[in-house]
């Protein structure tokens, strides 16, 4: 119970992502407070499923849905023995999310 759990929170993600994003269109002007809000929701869920002593990094990345591919890669400097990340992604016709939480042991 005092370590990230990956999986947990990458169920946690998936969720949140298929709830809010279901049915959305993709708009140009409203991504960028969407990701937003996006992010700030993913972290106060991850939150309730992740031991208290961890500091919580979210980032989130919509785009809109075509014929384009994308890499998303990130690099960390951490304690490979208490920290780790979720991810999670999330598309339907219209958009495109990928979600990244990290979860930083503090001591």
């Amino acid at each position: 119970g005092c370590k990230f759990d990956a999986g947990q929170v990458q169920q946690v993600l998936e969720g949140a992502l298929a709830s809010t994003l279901g049915t959305m269109v993709y708009s140009p002007q409203g991504s960028a407070p969407l990701a937003q809000s996006l992010a700030e929701l993913l972290r106060s869920q991850a939150k309730e499923v992740v031991p208290p002593r961890y500091k919580l990094v979210c980032h989130v990345l919509l785009g809109q849905q075509g014929q384009q591919s994308l890499l998303v890669a990130s690099r960390a400097l951490w304690d490979p023995e208490s920290d780790s990340f979720a991810s999670a992604t999330f598309s339907n016709t219209s958009l495109f999310a990928v979600a990244t939480v990290h979860g930083v042991y503090f001591e």
